[in-house]
């Protein structure tokens, strides 16, 4: 079997001396995408934090392509090849949808052997992009600004894309465009971690997935089997 692209294992994090995470183990394969799923609250965005640097954590093994990230700053990780888009967007509001772009462009790493994404090709991939070249992010709705950031993740070519929560608050018409585009991703060979409250979302997209409660790993398996799992726990509420 192949490395993992990401592999994570006794992963703990805090904010401040409040510790969020609890040994957390996870991986990601090359070319499969993974769901984290979990009531609110439960961890999930903190997971994808500490993946990226961002929050004080430790771990057993934090290893990207078998490269251990542990102690990396966030820009570096980055770097390296994973695309992160948060779950507050962080688009540049005052700047254009190609400016947004050409901005991850420049600061993108060397060549590497990952899909190539040219702003042409993401334009095919994001059309209602291509039609709003000149358009400040601040003109934008939620689900075209959420377009946005995961083409700006995209653009520095990464081999992992973490997406956080990217259909929450965005409308049904653009979470199957989104859907249609990241299956386009990963039959590219790019792997993904999504995290995620919409089971339509899983299905339609994951091949395995982890439910995290309370900072700790609860559940993980195939994603045929998450339904089943949803039903006997709150991975799948609302507030």
């Amino acid at each position: 079997m192949s490395v993992p692209v990401l592999e994570v294992d006794g992963l703990n994090a805090w904010y401040g001396d409040a510790q969020i995470l609890f040994e957390l183990s996870l991986e990601v394969r090359k070319g499969e995408a993974v769901a984290l799923v979990g009531p609110n609250g439960a961890g999930k965005s903190t997971t994808m934090k500490a993946v990226m640097g961002l929050v004080r954590r430790s771990a057993r093994r934090l290893l990207f392509e078998g490269r251990d990230i542990s102690s990396l700053p966030t820009y570096r990780i980055a770097r390296l090849g994973i695309g992160y888009v948060p779950e507050d967007r962080r688009i540049f509001t005052d700047l254009t949808v190609a400016e947004n772009l050409d901005i991850a462009a420049r600061s993108s790493a060397e060549a590497r052997d990952a899909p190539v994404w040219s702003r042409e090709t993401l334009f095919e991939l994001f059309p209602n992009l291509a039609r709003m070249q000149d358009r400040r992010g601040s003109a934008m709705s939620g689900g075209e600004q959420q377009m946005l950031s995961m083409a700006r993740a995209l653009v520095s070519n990464p081999q992992l894309l973490i997406l956080d929560e990217p259909s929450e608050g965005v409308a049904p018409i653009i979470v199957e465009q989104m859907i249609h585009a990241l299956r386009a991703l990963k039959a590219s060979g790019l792997s993904i971690l999504i995290s995620e409250q919409n089971y339509a979302v899983c299905e339609a997209l994951c091949n395995r997935s982890y439910v995290i409660e309370q900072g700790e790993m609860r559940w993980n398996g195939e994603i045929g089997d998450l339904r089943q799992r949803s039903n006997q726990s709150s991975a799948f509420s609302s507030d």
